[in-house]
């Protein structure tokens, strides 16, 4: 603990940028002395020593008190995990995801760092030796700027230098998909309890946290639509993703009848017991999504033909979003359909126009074009003109949609007086 003292303020030069407020004190702990320093801010923000003064003045109180300022990044990472890291604040799979990075990557290299000793270049070098995918990467930085955002809330930092790291989260390869042939000739392979299982999540697009979740009295049965109350991460329940994903999703009749089959032959029909129940757990517990997805789906997925594709849970959510789009969907219904927080994620994330979609497309370009070049060469021909041989830079004949130069009717003039062949080209009726 920190002696009652003042501190000494002092005004230095950094390398790059404006002068900077430093405060300087001691701690003395079991008759050790350690000296420490805080940077306040900036010349440009306190421009004067005694708007300083009152700056320091808080952290003097800080100082003096029970509580130690974090200096390095592992205290401050303490600190955001402690105060920010809850479960009234977040939720368990943001919880969980964070805390990994923060204990695997940022803690193990940045830890015993101070604080005004991190640089904005060191990181993004350091986020590109990484051999992480791009999505990865990205996070990592996303994660690392919240902590020292919390360093500013808390006025123990001026500036974050994270801000102006650049990284790409640009995907390695787009995300598989299944066309409608392909997802049922899927459902036709499944027992009954996968395919009800997939045909829900394929028509409704509920995240699988949502999916395993879901209990009988989530299901409305005579409205044909299902209630997104909560989520499961890992046997944890916890709140949705955001308060656009509590909105109900419509039903098809098909799905319907697929769960009504699947009620009356499973052994948890209750109203409280889960939709797709782990019967090991004796129902207590739903089924993990992760363990169905190795020994039940990707097996399924190749006794159905379907080649070159890996398919996740979300694959589903991503087919259903691409096949919206291809059925000439509106944005702003597919965004309700997938309750999206705006219709820019739905725009920018899960629609991917899918290559029978883009074929069409340029047939009916080409078509246009055709039904055109047929017009034209339906018309009578113009009079005979005459072309300068430096005009024709290719001799050969070539292929212009469809059209083959040879046969335009070109041909190098003959002379009437010499008869021989001129650096023309005339035109030979055909």
């Amino acid at each position: 603990m920190s002696r009652i003292q003042q501190g000494s303020l002092l005004k230095l030069k950094r390398k790059a940028g404006p002068d900077v407020w430093v405060l300087r004190w001691y701690d003395e702990t079991n008759g050790t002395r350690t000296y420490r320093k805080r940077t306040l801010g900036t010349v440009i923000r306190y421009p004067h020593q005694r708007d300083a003064e009152r700056a320091a003045d808080a952290l003097r109180n800080t100082i003096n008190s029970e509580f130690t300022v974090p200096e390095t990044v592992a205290e401050l990472v303490t600190h955001y995990r402690e105060n920010e890291l809850t479960e009234e604040k977040k939720a368990y799979a943001t919880i969980e995801a964070n805390t990994h990075y923060l204990a695997n990557h940022i803690v193990p290299q940045w830890g015993a760092m101070y604080l005004q000793d991190v640089r904005t270049v060191d990181v993004e070098l350091w986020l590109h030796t990484l051999q992480l995918a791009p999505g990865t990467r990205s996070k990592i930085r996303n994660i690392m700027s919240a902590v020292f955002n919390h360093a500013i809330r808390h006025e123990w930092m001026d500036r974050n230098p994270i801000t102006k790291v650049r990284v790409s989260a640009k995907r390695l390869r787009e995300p598989d998909v299944l066309t409608p042939a392909e997802f049922a000739s899927l459902i036709t392979v499944l027992d009954l309890r996968e395919r009800a299982m997939v045909m829900l999540d394929g028509s409704t697009g509920l995240r699988r946290s949502e999916l395993v979740a879901l209990t009988w009295a989530d299901i409305d049965l005579e409205l044909m639509q299902v209630n997104v109350r909560r989520s499961c991460v890992r046997n944890h329940f916890g709140d949705t993703k955001t308060e656009a994903s509590h909105k109900p999703v419509p039903l098809h009749p098909s799905v319907v009848k697929c769960l009504k089959a699947w009620r009356e032959e499973s052994p948890y029909a209750a109203e409280a017991d889960f939709l797709f129940p782990s019967l090991r757990r004796g129902g207590k517990q739903p089924l993990s999504p992760d363990t169905l997805l190795k020994k039940v789906i990707r097996p399924a997925v190749e006794r159905a033909g379907i080649k070159n594709k890996r398919i996740g849970w979300h694959s589903f959510r991503h087919s259903l979003a691409t096949n919206l789009r291809a059925a000439g969907v509106d944005l702003k219904t597919a965004q309700e359909l997938l309750r999206h927080a705006n219709s820019r994620i739905t725009l920018e994330v899960y629609t991917h126009a899918i290559s029978a979609t883009k074929r069409e497309a340029n047939n009916r370009v080409m078509q246009m074009v055709l039904e055109a070049g047929k017009e034209q060469l339906s018309a009578p021909s113009p009079a005979p003109s005459r072309m300068p041989l430096e005009f024709v830079t290719y001799h050969k004949p070539f292929i212009f949609f469809g059209l083959m130069a040879g046969t335009t009717g070109l041909e190098p003039a003959t002379s009437a007086v010499t008869g021989q062949r001129s650096n023309q080209l005339s035109y030979v009726p055909q």
